[in-house]
C-alpha cells in the first residue's frame, strides 16, 4: 500500500518544502502554510491544557471531599447513633472493594476560647486524623494524645483558627447538649482541649467547620455509649463502586441503615465540577475547528499557487485519483506536523504548571491556589486523531478541485 503512495508522498513533501523557497511570489503561501500549522497546533494545545486542568481539577476536588467524607458513608437514617459498632465495623470489614473503615462521631458543638471568641463547629471523633489532613497540617502535629494535665488534643481548620486568635498549644473550651434522654433536663456538658495543630485544604467552609479529636475525646464530651459511633466512612478500592457497595451494605443491614456515596453526600459541588468538564473542552474544541477550516483554505491556497504544475503532472499521466490522493497527504502531513508540536507544547507547558504552578487561581472560589493539571495518555491519542481527520476531512476539498483540473486548459492558460 505504501509503494503505491511513494509518489504522492513525494510530490507533497517538495510543496512543503516549496513553501520554504526563496521566490518571491511564495512569500504568501509560505506565510498561510505557517498559519495553517500553526492553528492547528495552537488549538490542539489548548484543547490538551484544558482537558488536563479539568481532569486535574476534579481529581483534585474529589480528594479534598474524599479527605473530609471517604468513598461511602454509612449512618443512622434516624439521625441516632449507630449500636454494636464493633460488630459493624468487622462486618464492613470484610466485605468485597472495602479497603479501610473508619469509625466517626460527629456533633455540632460551641467551641470558646473566651467570652467574646465562641463559634459553632463540627466536632468529628475518629481512631486518627484522616490521612488527606495530615498532608495538609501547616503548624502542629497530627496527634490527638492528651498533655500533661490529660486534655485531648484537638485539630483546627486555620481559617478558623485565625479567627479565634488560635495557635498550637492554646486552650479552647468546647459546649455539648447531645444525645440527652428523653424526658430529662437539658444539661450541658463541657470540656477543655488544647490547640494540637492547624490544618488547610482550601476548602473554606470546611476548613471553618471541622474541628477533629480522638474517638475516645469525642464519646466523652457527646454522652456517646462505649459501642456507640455517628457513622462508618469507608474507603474502597475502586470509588467507581461506591454506588454498588453502597446497595450492598443497606441490602445486609436493613433500615435504618443507609450507605450513601461521595458522589451524593456533595452532590451539588460534583454537579459544578462535571459542569465544567463538559462545557469547558466543548467550547476549546471550537479552536480546533477554525484549525481545520485553516487547513482548507490553505490547501486552495495552494491548488491555485501550484495549478501549472498540477497540469503538468496530468499531462504526464498522474490520474486524478493520484492528484487527489497527492492533496490528501499534503493536508494529513501539514495536521500531523501541527498536531504533534500541540501535543509537544501542550506537554511542556503542563510539566510546567505542576513544576512551578504558573497559572494562579482564586483559592476562595476554586479551593485551590494554582490550576492542577493531570496528564492522561487516552486524551493525547484521542485529540491527535480526531484533529488529524478533521484536517484530512478539510483537505477532501481542495483535493477533488485539484483532481479535475483539466490538463490541457491549465497549461495553455499559463
Amino acid at each position: 500500500m505504501l509503494r503505491h503512495l511513494y509518489f504522492e508522498l513525494f510530490i507533497a513533501l517538495r510543496y512543503l518544502r516549496g513553501a520554504q523557497g526563496r521566490e518571491e511570489g511564495r512569500r504568501f503561501l509560505r506565510f498561510i502554510t505557517y498559519i495553517a500549522i500553526g492553528g492547528v497546533t495552537v488549538g490542539v494545545a489548548a484543547l490538551l491544557l484544558a482537558l488536563s486542568i479539568v481532569h486535574g481539577f476534579s481529581q483534585e476536588i474529589e480528594a479534598k471531599l474524599t479527605g473530609f467524607g471517604a468513598h461511602v458513608q454509612v449512618e443512622n437514617l434516624r439521625d441516632a447513633p449507630l449500636a454494636e459498632a464493633s460488630w459493624m465495623e468487622a462486618v464492613l470489614q470484610r466485605m468485597p472493594g472495602v479497603r479501610t473503615v473508619r469509625p466517626v462521631i460527629q456533633e455540632f458543638v460551641l467551641i470558646r476560647r473566651s467570652r467574646r471568641e465562641v463559634d459553632g463547629v463540627a466536632l468529628w471523633g475518629s481512631p486518627t486524623l484522616p490521612a488527606y489532613l495530615q498532608q495538609h497540617l501547616v503548624a502542629g502535629t497530627a496527634s490527638f494524645a492528651p498533655d500533661s494535665l490529660g486534655r485531648p488534643g484537638l485539630i483546627i481548620g486555620r481559617q478558623l483558627a485565625e479567627q479565634l486568635g488560635l495557635r498550637p498549644g492554646h486552650l479552647v473550651t468546647l459546649f455539648s447538649m447531645r444525645h440527652l434522654p428523653t424526658g430529662t433536663r437539658p444539661r450541658v456538658r463541657v470540656r477543655q482541649f488544647y490547640i494540637a495543630g492547624l490544618y488547610e485544604t482550601l476548602l473554606a467552609d470546611f476548613d471553618h467547620l471541622y474541628v477533629f479529636t480522638s474517638l475516645e475525646a469525642a464519646r466523652a464530651l457527646l454522652a456517646y455509649g462505649p459501642d456507640e459511633v455517628t457513622r462508618f466512612d469507608l474507603t474502597l478500592q475502586d470509588v467507581q463502586e461506591a454506588s454498588h457497595i453502597a446497595r450492598q451494605i443497606e441490602e445486609y443491614f436493613g433500615l435504618p441503615v443507609i450507605a450513601r456515596t461521595i458522589y451524593e453526600v456533595f452532590r451539588n459541588l460534583f454537579a459544578w465540577v462535571r459542569l465544567q468538564e463538559s462545557i469547558i473542552p466543548l467550547v476549546i474544541s471550537i479552536i480546533v475547528i477554525v484549525a481545520a477550516f485553516n487547513m482548507l483554505a490553505m490547501l486552495l491556497m495552494v491548488v491555485l499557487e501550484k495549478t501549472r504544475e498540477i497540469g503538468i503532472l496530468a499531462s504526464m499521466g498522474a490520474s486524478q485519483q493520484r492528484l487527489q490522493r497527492l492533496y490528501l497527504i499534503l493536508g494529513l502531513l501539514t495536521g500531523t506536523i501541527g498536531t504533534l508540536l500541540g501535543e509537544l507544547l501542550a506537554l511542556g507547558l503542563a510539566l510546567l504548571q505542576q513544576q512551578l504552578g504558573i497559572i494562579p487561581l482564586p483559592a476562595e472560589a476554586y479551593y485551590m491556589r494554582t490550576a492542577p493539571v493531570a496528564l492522561h495518555a487516552v486524551d493525547f491519542i484521542l485529540v491527535a486523531f480526531v484533529t488529524i481527520l478533521l484536517c484530512g476531512l478539510a483537505s477532501f476539498v481542495p483535493a477533488r478541485i485539484a483532481a479535475r483540473m483539466n490538463p490541457i486548459q491549465v497549461i495553455r492558460f499559463h
